[in-house]
């Protein structure tokens, strides 16, 4: 079962084409990373999945992209709802000036939750599914500022988990953490697949071939090849993907 598809998608900021005619479908419980050189379309085309490029004036789209298998951008669809069921971790942490506790919180409280057994059950599972609790169970009242990077990193992720996504978006998460954390956002990502689909931008070919099911590779705006990560690094049909991979360019 697909989780989320991209169909026929061509995508504008005004008269500059940045997607062309992309297909690619995402099956449940999955890890897909997005790879290619910087601005050939990739986070363009994951900020398709939660609707952040309406955000941008003078965007157009084309083409059908389904999440649970309905039309996202179809009229009447509640786009509040439709973040609630697509998570989304950026590349820099961006944690509330809140506590660690209402960071994660957040979400339950904007969609109308006011029991208070269940928001602090449900910032507790978040945080362990986040691979956190252990760390900040004795800082729930501190701000969220005081924690590290990488921990910050992780409570984004805490708090994208707490509304129950179905789908993960994840822009370049790691780079701008220390090895080690970007270890435990690794480790984090395997654990969090049985339970979630996830679509991963990353620069580091190395963090695509060890945490990725499949790959997708982007050039100049299109998608030239998709296949499960083994293959795609191994034994990829496309010169162009080739030679990516070898660091030929990019």
């Amino acid at each position: 079962m697909y989780k989320a598809e991209a169909k026929n998608i061509n995508f504008y900021y005004g008269d500059y084409k940045a997607l062309i005619n992309v297909n690619l479908s995402f099956p449940d419980k999955t890890v897909t990373a997005l790879i290619g050189p910087s601005g050939c379309g990739k986070s363009t085309f994951i900020r398709l999945f939660n609707r952040m490029n309406d955000l941008i004036d003078h965007t157009k789209i084309e083409g059908e992209v389904l999440v649970n298998g309905e039309n996202i951008y179809s009229k009447g669809v509640i786009i509040d709802q439709l973040r609630k069921s697509v998570g989304m971790v950026f590349q820099k942490p961006n944690p509330f000036p809140k506590t660690v506790f209402e960071n994660v919180a957040y979400g339950l409280r904007v969609n109308g939750i006011r029991d208070h057994n269940f928001i602090e059950e449900t910032v507790v599972n978040s945080l362990k599914k986040a691979a956190l609790w252990e760390e900040v169970k004795d800082k729930m009242k501190k701000s969220a500022f005081e924690l590290s990077g990488g921990q910050q990193q992780r409570l984004c992720i805490a708090r994208a988990l707490a509304v129950e996504p179905t789908l993960i978006l994840m822009d370049e998460p790691a780079s701008a953490l220390d090895p080690i954390s970007t270890a435990k956002i690794e480790e984090l990502i395997h654990e969090l697949k049985q339970q979630y689909t996830i679509i991963i931008v990353t620069h580091n070919l190395q963090q695509a071939g060890r945490v990725s099911d499949f790959t997708a590779f982007f050039y100049l705006g299109e998608l030239i090849e998709h296949n499960e990560t083994k293959t795609m690094f191994l034994n990829p049909n496309d010169e162009r993907t080739q030679n990516y991979i070898t660091g030929r360019f990019g």
